[in-house]
C-alpha cells in the first residue's frame, strides 16, 4: 500500500508557477526569467496536438538510453489514452497507461511537456512510495533536467523549494 501523499497540493502549486512562467514566455516572446535572484533563459517547452503526438513522445522517451538504464520499468510500454474532464492528467500503474485530457474550448493544458514528464516519472516510481514524495519529485525534477534542459531543472527545483516540497 503506497504511503501517504502529503506533499500532494505543493507540488502541484509549484508545477503551476512553472507552467504559468513558461506560458507567460511563450506570451511575450522572451524567454528571459528573475528566478530566485537569477536570470534565466528557459527552454522551449514541447506542446503536443495529438494523442498520437503524446504517444511518440513517451516512446522517445522511454527509448533513450540513459533513461533504460536509470529506470528498470523503461522497458514496460505505455499507453497514452483520452481522459475524460479536463481537471487533471493521472498515471495508472496497474495498466502502465497515462490518461491526459484533451483539448477543452482554446485550452490544451495537459497536452505539454511538462505534463507528460510528471507521468512518466510516476510510471518509474516504486509503488509502495508516496505518489509525489521526495523520490518522485527528484525523478520529475531528472527528467526535466535531462530532456527540456538543465534551465528549466533549475526553475521547477526552484519553484519546489519556494513551495516547501521536500526533493529526494
Amino acid at each position: 500500500m503506497a504511503a501517504k501523499d502529503i506533499q500532494r497540493s505543493k507540488v502541484y502549486d509549484a508545477e503551476q508557477l512553472v507552467r504559468t512562467m513558461f506560458d507567460r514566455a511563450e506570451e511575450r516572446g522572451l524567454r528571459m526569467v528573475q528566478v530566485m535572484g537569477s536570470q534565466i533563459t528557459l527552454p522551449i517547452e514541447r506542446k503536443f496536438a495529438s494523442l498520437d503526438s503524446v504517444q511518440a513522445y513517451v516512446d522517445a522517451v522511454l527509448a533513450l538510453g540513459w533513461v533504460a538504464a536509470t529506470w528498470p520499468d523503461a522497458g514496460r510500454r505505455i499507453i497514452v489514452r483520452a481522459r475524460s474532464g479536463s481537471g487533471a492528467a493521472h498515471y495508472e500503474r496497474d495498466t502502465a497507461t497515462i490518461a491526459v485530457p484533451l483539448h477543452r474550448g482554446n485550452t490544451a493544458w495537459a497536452l505539454r511537456e511538462l505534463v507528460v514528464l510528471h507521468e512518466l516519472a510516476h510510471h518509474f516510481g516504486d509503488e509502495d512510495e508516496p505518489q509525489h514524495g521526495g523520490a518522485f519529485v527528484d525523478r520529475y525534477i531528472t527528467l526535466v533536467g535531462e530532456i527540456v534542459g538543465s534551465e528549466a531543472a533549475f526553475v521547477l527545483r526552484a519553484m519546489m523549494a519556494e513551495s516547501g516540497v521536500r526533493i529526494g
